[in-house]
């Protein structure tokens, strides 16, 4: 599974976080979910925890989706 890239955020001065990705908002947090964010981010991989706040991660699951026989043909 390839590393999470293109994230980046930001602290406004109202104490909201927005989180970015290749330029495009992807969430805003606010209030003690923001605060809980940069606690978190500070810690770890921030890439990886970005990827994980916005939902914007792969599971390792796409390559069978696509080829499940329900999919097949809808292209």
């Amino acid at each position: 599974m390839p590393r999470p890239h293109g994230f980046t955020y930001e602290q406004r001065t109202d104490g909201a976080v927005a989180i970015t990705h290749q330029g495009r908002a992807a969430c805003t947090l606010r209030g003690g979910r923001a605060a809980k964010f940069l606690a978190e981010v500070e810690s770890g991989d921030a890439q990886l925890v970005m990827a994980r706040w916005t939902g914007a991660y792969k599971f390792g699951n796409e390559r069978t989706a696509k080829n499940h026989p329900r999919n097949s043909g809808r292209r």
